[in-house]
């Protein structure tokens, strides 16, 4: 499954819950809308979310530890792995799964037993 495409925000779920459960003072009204941009060729990734005011970029290769700025802006070391369509991310305070279905990019994060999940339609 070829992840490459840029994708458009369009739903997410248990925001503010699971920031909470990361640990991220959040206000009311501070969820900002993103797009996404990810270049996969091979096992090498570039995955970019792009914000209204900045954008974060991660680079990857599945298979090989790599340096990730996380949802609470801290960088950590893991190693992603492809399994059956998805691509899997353990992180130290919550894991990460990424797969594609139909036009659709589907994130979900799952921290304390709170998932977030996170809907993009590719646009290109």
């Amino acid at each position: 499954m070829n992840f490459t495409g840029k994708y458009k925000f369009t739903s997410e779920e248990n925001y503010e819950q699971f920031m909470k459960a990361l640990g991220v003072p959040i206000e009311h009204g501070e969820k900002m809308k993103f797009d996404t941009e990810i270049v996969q060729n091979g096992n090498d990734f570039t995955w970019s979310q792009i914000y209204p005011c900045h954008t974060t970029t991660n680079t990857f290769i599945v298979g090989k530890e790599s340096e990730f700025e996380i949802l609470n802006g801290d960088k950590v070391k893991t190693t992603a792995k492809l399994e059956g369509g998805k691509l899997l991310m353990n992180f130290s305070k919550y894991v990460h799964t990424a797969k594609i279905e139909g036009d659709k990019l589907v994130e979900i994060s799952v921290c304390d037993e709170i998932t977030l999940k996170r809907l993009h339609t590719k646009t290109v």
